[in-house]
């Protein structure tokens, strides 16, 4: 069974990793699905994705399953609060009962190198540092953090700030998540492998405006 990683978040949240090596029937067994998705690729990462949820919670209501209109996973009762992530091979999922979650998977790729600028600023190179695998991490931080916010119009650079970076750490990475009404400091943490990176928001702290240039 390739499951690379499953995990506690916090009280209520579940976490997990899948290696897709069965095929696609396997997963439409297991769930019932059915995908009027046309790329291959795509449709098999949908119905693991899905599968893995069922792993995670027997019961899953994964036929209440469906997108919002900024894209983002939900379930039309409510019931949980959904992250989804995908990286062929690699599927990653997190589900919470109290709050909104976000996760990101990548595989390691040179091609992260050209678009470094594009998402951190100088002083975050210089926090972060300029090696493929700690700019990747970077990226899927800022990724499960845009996933958490779960709507559009965000600048990765304005508005999600890295302000702690050190993955060799059990608190691993920090952002401080800056717009107008809403100021707060994430932490998130960091699972690594020979084949790709995956980070997982773990904790959201409230922070005053009045505190934010301490932070920044």
């Amino acid at each position: 069974m390739p499951l690379i990683k499953e995990w506690n978040i916090g009280n209520t949240g579940r976490a997990a990793i899948w290696k897709v090596e069965e095929p696609e029937m396997f997963f439409l067994q297991q769930t019932g699905l059915i995908s009027d998705i046309t790329n291959d690729k795509r449709r098999l990462e949908y119905v693991a994705s899905r599968f893995l949820f069922k792993y995670l919670i027997p019961n899953f209501p994964f036929h209440s399953l469906q997108k919002n209109e900024f894209n983002k996973p939900i379930l039309i009762n409510n019931e949980y609060n959904l992250s989804i992530s995908h990286s062929f091979p690699y599927v990653a999922v997190s589900i919470e009962k109290e709050f909104n979650t976000g996760i990101d998977i990548q595989i390691w790729q040179k091609n992260i190198e050209k678009i470094k600028h594009k998402f951190l600023t100088e002083h975050e190179l210089e926090l972060v540092g300029d090696t493929i695998r700690l700019l990747t991490v970077a990226w899927c931080a800022k990724e499960a953090a845009y996933k958490w916010y779960g709507k559009k119009g965000l600048s990765f650079m304005n508005n999600m700030p890295i302000i702690h970076f050190n993955i060799e750490q059990e608190n691993n990475i920090a952002i401080l998540f800056k717009l107008d009404k809403i100021n707060q400091l994430l932490s998130l943490k960091c699972i690594e492998s020979p084949y790709f990176a995956c980070v997982y928001l773990d904790l959201i702290t409230n922070i005053e405006v009045e505190k934010l240039n301490y932070l920044i």
